[in-house]
């Protein structure tokens, strides 16, 4: 079968720009601005890593840059939620994943709280 050009999609090629997000800077700075932002409770340990609670209680986000449990399981971000119905969740970031996919994550969750 062949097709006619006119009806196959169009290839997209995406503009040539710096993507300094692609790669992780070890920062925080985007997810922890985040959750200030939305009234979230963020508490800095001695350590330097940040515990941060949403309003509800139901969600946690953790920045272990300094807990060696989690370097030694290879990540640096964890997330749980507590849903008022079903079964509690947890999900981790590693040690590369840029804070902004982070924050894209949580900014999707914050989105749909109803599911």
């Amino acid at each position: 079968m062949t097709a006619s050009a006119i009806l196959l999609p169009a290839v997209v090629h995406p503009a040539v720009e710096d993507r300094g997000w692609l790669s992780s800077d070890h920062c925080a700075g985007p997810v922890l601005d985040l959750l200030d932002a939305l009234g979230w409770a963020v508490v800095d340990t001695p350590e330097a890593n940040v515990h941060a609670t949403s309003p509800d209680g139901r969600v946690y986000v953790g920045w272990l840059p300094e807990d060696p449990a989690a370097w030694n399981r290879g990540i640096v971000w964890q997330v749980r939620v507590q849903p008022t119905e079903g079964d509690p969740w947890v999900q981790e970031f590693g040690h590369y994943t840029p804070a902004e996919a982070v924050a894209g994550f949580l900014t999707a969750l914050i989105a749909t709280p109803s599911r």
